[in-house]
């Protein structure tokens, strides 16, 4: 977006100041509008749809703070600054803290002073905006609950889970940890005919072998040391439901062999006695490992797995699917802020850019906790890139020490993005893998934009 397309709208009564104030903010390459109207509507104002408003005799009126009230409860909220003579600076404090205004200035203004404030009311305007636009897209993925991403590999999975979620056919669910495979499984079941029923969940390498058991199958009383009453296991308890056994390749293989025998038969036999139990169990199951890995090195039954492996979603790394990173971010800052009763609503451009930068081996986990933490210290609405200090976020601070790249303003974001692959491959001998993980991106992407520089002739350019 150029300064031009940034409307600023000027509301004077004095036609002169006015008028004059309106030239000033042109001067500077926005697209500046005036209304001399004493006490102009709300309905006039956001005629002109302004990006900021810069407002000299609001606070004169008697309806002014209401008309800025009203400004606020707008869901793109426009930033006022408010221009007033010294007998009403006390309203003026009183509008900014309450966040009625965006800020304020006494005459007279000095004008290096507003340039500066303006630029950044436009920068809060726009980024609201950006907000505004990741929330509506947010809702439109609503019906796959938390599952958040409009990339092709999401919306593969999201039509996958569509297909697969009304049977109660098995499905094994694979992806780095961190990914959100519990997530998916969730949602599998929040979509199938069991959402009425439990849904059970069981982390296979969080439970000491010798408790595996009985945590699956349950056990009678007496059945062994420390079994002082009757227990039913995770079978039991999702009966009807969804059972989901996640890092299924960290179960003992003794237990594996049992496990194959409860699926094919529909029936779970406690620890301790003779009779059987007949279950309706969904089996879901999860694990970090490449499954033919995993059979590889015997940690995972070939017979399982095909029983498992009816249907098989995998999750993409996060660093793999960048592009859905500001839908997500947005997701977490949201709903994280309302978790913890914060004033955080939307991040700022610098840290947005940040976190596009990082290398995420943590994952969407990762995500949420540098997210949650940034939420909770945030004061105001827009988290900044120092929120996320001292957690190192961003890989760029690598290359900061060895090297660095300057820009003129102005320069096209392509040819900022171009110039930086091409001297951080410089930087790494080539080496595109190294080069891909100091940027941030996957293999794949970095591949992408070399052919594309490639057609175009702009690889020998630097």
């Amino acid at each position: 977006m150029t300064l031009s397309s940034r409307r600023i709208l000027v509301v004077d009564q004095n036609k002169t100041t006015g008028q004059a104030m309106q030239q000033m903010i042109a001067s500077w390459g926005y697209d500046a509008l005036f209304e001399d109207d004493a006490t102009p509507s709300l309905e006039a104002i956001l005629r002109s749809d302004p990006t900021v408003i810069v407002d000299s005799n609001l606070l004169a009126a008697d309806t002014s703070l209401g008309v800025l009230r009203d400004l606020k409860a707008q869901q793109n909220g426009v930033p006022v600054i408010l221009l007033t003579e010294s007998g009403l600076v006390d309203t003026a404090k009183r509008a900014v803290k309450n966040e009625f205004a965006y800020h304020y200035f006494e005459h007279p203004v000095d004008a290096d002073k507003l340039r500066v404030v303006l630029g950044r009311a436009v920068e809060l305007a726009e980024a609201r905006l950006e907000n505004e636009v990741l929330r509506r897209e947010l809702q439109d993925r609503g019906a796959f609950g938390e599952l958040v991403g409009s990339s092709p590999a999401m919306r593969e999975i999201y039509s996958l889970i569509e297909q697969i979620a009304p049977s109660s056919a098995s499905v094994l669910i694979t992806g780095e940890s961190g990914t959100g495979k519990e997530l998916i499984a969730r949602t599998i079941h929040q979509l199938s005919p069991r959402r009425e029923r439990p849904f059970v969940g069981i982390n296979c390498a969080a439970i000491p072998e010798s408790l595996m058991e009985s945590e699956l199958f349950g056990h009678e009383k007496g059945a062994f040391t420390g079994a002082a009453s009757r227990r039913p296991g995770c079978f039991e308890l999702a009966d009807g439901g969804t059972l989901l056994l996640d890092e299924i390749s960290e179960m003992p293989a003794m237990l594996q062999s049992k496990l194959l025998r409860v699926i094919e038969e529909r029936a779970v036999r406690r620890l301790g006695s003779t009779k059987e139990i007949n279950v309706d169990v969904r089996i879901l199951a999860a694990t970090n490992k490449d499954p033919q890995e995993a059979i590889a090195k015997g940690v995972l039954r070939e017979d399982l797995l095909y029983r498992l492996n009816v249907f098989r979603i995998h999750l993409p790394a996060l660093k793999d699917r960048k592009e859905d990173l500001p839908l997500l971010a947005q997701y977490l800052v949201t709903k994280l802020a309302e978790k913890h009763a914060r004033p955080a609503r939307f991040l700022s451009p610098a840290a947005l850019s940040a976190l596009q930068f990082h290398a995420w081996p943590g994952n969407v986990r990762e995500l949420r906790n540098v997210i949650e933490r940034a939420v909770i210290i945030c004061s105001g609405e827009e988290i900044e890139r120092h929120h996320f200090a001292p957690y190192p976020i961003d890989q760029r601070e690598r290359l900061r020490n060895e090297d660095t790249i300057t820009f003129p303003v102005g320069t096209p974001i392509e040819e900022v993005e171009r110039q930086m692959i091409v001297r951080t491959l410089k930087k790494t001998k080539n080496n595109k893998t190294r080069a891909a993980e100091l940027l941030g991106i996957s293999l794949k992407t970095l591949h992408n934009k070399l052919n594309l520089y490639r057609e175009r002739g702009q690889l020998d350019a630097e």
